[in-house]
């Protein structure tokens, strides 16, 4: 049997850990991560969840996101992870209403954010009440909030989701309904979508999100991937690895912003500990700066 995750320190990160932190003379600087944390109910034999959980705290520790989209985990998962990192606080519900059900929860540094709005909506033909539509093989949704950051009173938007892993009408119909919402959201502050979308690069819903299809994402709303903003033609860079540890399988984990936020680093965490990973996807990370005049303190 594979030796279980050593609870020693992690070693030193690879780039991408964050090097400054707040508002700078250019803009407001975020530490963002996306992470499928992979559900804790799954029999993932010598890979279940009671032997990778303090790996998954200690790599969220170390790279201390500002914030951080999780998909795929129950709320003991989560009642877990934020009893040994207290510095985070969570918005979300569980996808089949109230705690039940996977999450795509929000974690947000409490020291430096306040949260002014946030909800959980559906992603099928109701989006206000529990429900799959579209051929969906789960019941799916996106979490957002509105935050603000507390030192400088600039505000952004973020919005979490995991995609359905079987119908493609589902994915495109679901992103055409977190644009929408994004398009009608209450303040015109920035916005980032994290989330697993369970779709490679060359799948049809980015022609939704980077708005290559105008009647679905709206000017404003056009959307690319942070990872390649820094590193277009870095192969592989596979996110999904089914706790493997290949490089070369798909990439469906994404940070995903308007094309003049700017990034500064951006890293696929594959850090393993004899072998064993902290889950069956790499954890992404963006340090993204909001330019001074993108960022506006909200309502004005």
């Amino acid at each position: 049997m594979k030796q279980m995750c050593s609870l020693q320190a992690t070693p030193p990160a690879q780039a991408g850990c964050r090097t400054t932190q707040g508002e700078t003379a250019g803009g407001l600087d975020l530490q963002i991560m996306t992470f499928n944390i992979r559900n804790g109910r799954a029999n993932d034999g010598e890979n279940n969840w009671i032997r990778r959980n303090l790996f998954v705290s200690d790599i969220i520790d170390q790279y201390s996101p500002d914030l951080l989209g999780i998909q795929e985990a129950f709320r003991f998962q989560l009642d877990e992870l934020t009893q040994r990192l207290p510095e985070y606080g969570e918005v979300g519900i569980g996808r089949d209403s109230g705690t039940e059900g996977e999450y795509s929860a929000i974690l947000y540094q409490k020291k430096r954010f306040d949260v002014s709005e946030s909800g959980t909506f559906w992603l099928s033909d109701t989006p206000a009440k529990p429900s799959r539509h579209w051929g969906s093989a789960c019941l799916r949704i996106c979490t957002w909030a509105h935050f603000t950051d507390k030192a400088s009173k600039r505000s952004l938007y973020v919005y979490n989701t995991h995609l359905d892993h079987e119908s493609q009408q589902a994915r495109e119909m679901g992103v055409r309904l977190i644009m929408k919402y994004i398009k009608e959201r209450t303040h015109q502050d920035p916005f980032v979508l994290t989330g697993d979308f369970n779709a490679d690069e060359d799948n049809p819903v980015f022609e939704h999100l980077k708005g290559t299809e105008s009647s679905v994402s709206p000017a404003g709303t056009e959307l690319v991937d942070s990872f390649r903003m820094l590193h277009p033609n870095k192969k592989p860079a596979g996110t999904f690895h089914d706790f493997r540890g290949r490089l070369d399988g798909p990439k469906i984990d994404y940070i995903l912003v308007t094309p003049d936020t700017r990034t500064l680093e951006a890293t696929i965490v594959t850090i393993n500990r004899n072998g064993c990973y902290p889950s069956d996807h790499f954890p992404v990370t963006a340090q993204l700066r909001f330019e001074q005049q993108m960022a506006s303190v909200s309502g004005k």
